[in-house]
């Protein structure tokens, strides 16, 4: 017999949250098999069988917290077809109305003990079965929908309704207020669906408020003027993509022009590490990409090394990751300064939150026609885009962070500038 363990997921992750069992017990499994989905703070990671044989027994269930190194689930080494063909041969062995030994020892049960006694042979999710707790629902009575017998919230809700409707041969009976105490909610009886935050939301949700009160937070705001960028694009976008095999986006352009503001304010490339302040000379800038799960933030190692093709491919590559849920832990540490961009969505204007221990972020925002005065008698409508850089005050001053944002703004208003950032 083996064990299922959960394995060690990377530096600073201690623990997890089972996601999704993709086996059940008395399920026959090969080496490599994926046995289960497990959630961490910042990515799913699948685990899978080290050895072959059956799974005798799953010991935690979907939406338990468990720690590197716990026992999870037992694998026997003995298969299904080897424990099959023992009792039917020792039954052909006896002798025609001969009485076995286990049929003495063992006298047979009525059928109603057959059922068992609580709900811990079923297959449940939990909030199923916390469903069912809160409303005194025996779990074995609820007709399910799921071909393979697994109860879910649903299943309780529905089986909870259709019983409390009185047949129409049954007699009424009087209502008491503790009968109609569930009924009632904090909402007046309207309609609410309660839903657990995952463990990415909830580590999301920590470490935001965490930055907020660990850093003397500032942002500044600037605005650009996409003339330059979006005219460079509309002439070259075929060749660059019959060339590289890749569009010519937006991210490419800021991308380089972070790194060239970078270079000249290195301390908004930094991070505080107790009363010392660490300057990086690498510059892994964080793309922030929203999936499913919630908001990940994975890097693009050496940008400063990287031409406009490789930083869109790379791009491209760990958002594509992001949304399938592939990304390795490697691919989400160590950045050093995070760019976001809320204009997908049609953000105008916000003030990102950083991303510790880095100590700057910059927020991107949506393009829109405004009118811009070109000198004293002349205005136009150009494509403009609103840009915020959120710092920690406590290491960099107000000169630098608009130094920072200006630079920036500068190097995006003059795309061929970006070639000569070295």
């Amino acid at each position: 017999m083996s064990e299922i363990t959960v394995p060690a997921m990377g530096e600073s992750i201690t623990e997890g949250t089972i996601f999704k069992w993709h086996v059940k017990e008395g399920d026959q499994v090969q080496v490599g098999d994926v046995l289960l989905e497990l959630e961490t703070d910042k990515v799913n990671l699948e685990i899978s069988a080290e050895d072959q044989g059956v799974i005798e027994q799953i010991l935690r269930q979907e939406g338990d917290n468990v720690t590197i190194g716990e026992v999870i689930g037992r694998i026997s080494a003995q298969s299904n077809d080897a424990a099959a063909p023992s009792k039917p041969a020792e039954t052909q062995a006896a002798p025609e109305g001969a009485v076995t030994k286990e049929a003495v020892e063992k006298p047979v049960q009525p059928a109603a003990a057959a059922e068992p006694a609580d709900n811990s042979g079923l297959t449940a999710s939990p909030s199923a079965r916390k469903l069912a707790r809160e409303r005194g629902i025996d779990l074995n009575q609820v007709q399910g929908r799921d071909p393979n017998g697994r109860i879910y919230h649903e299943d309780v809700k529905n089986h909870n309704e259709s019983s409390s409707k009185p047949s129409a041969s049954a007699p009424k009976q009087e209502s008491s207020p503790a009968a109609a105490a569930p009924a009632a909610s904090e909402f007046g009886g309207k309609p609410v669906e309660r839903k657990r935050m995952s463990r990415r939301r909830q580590t999301i949700a920590n470490r935001l408020v965490q930055a907020q009160q660990t850093a003397a937070m500032l942002t500044t705001f600037n605005e650009v003027d996409m003339t330059a960028i979006m005219d460079v694009r509309k002439r070259r976008k075929d060749a660059f993509k019959d060339k590289h095999d890749v569009n010519l986006g937006f991210m490419s352009f800021f991308t380089k022009a972070v790194v060239g503001a970078l270079k000249r304010y290195p301390l908004l490339n930094a991070e505080i590490d107790g009363d010392d302040i660490v300057e990086k000379k690498f510059y892994d800038i964080g793309i922030a990409v929203s999936a499913k799960e919630g908001l990940v933030v994975p890097v693009v190692r050496d940008a400063d090394r990287m031409g406009f093709a490789a930083i869109e491919k790379e791009i491209v590559n760990l958002a594509n990751k992001a949304r399938s849920n592939t990304l390795s832990l490697s691919e989400l540490q160590g950045g050093t300064f995070t760019i976001t961009n809320g204009g997908v969505f049609g953000s105008l204007l916000s003030t990102p939150i950083l991303n510790a221990p880095q100590v700057g972020i910059l927020g991107m925002h949506k393009i829109q026609l405004r009118p811009v005065a070109i000198d004293a008698e002349r205005s136009e409508n150009r494509p403009m885009m609103y840009i915020a850089l959120s710092y920690d005050h406590r290491i960099v001053d107000g000169a630098e962070a608009v130094g920072f944002l200006v630079t920036v703004k500068e190097l995006l208003e003059d795309p061929e500038s970006l070639l000569l950032e070295g």
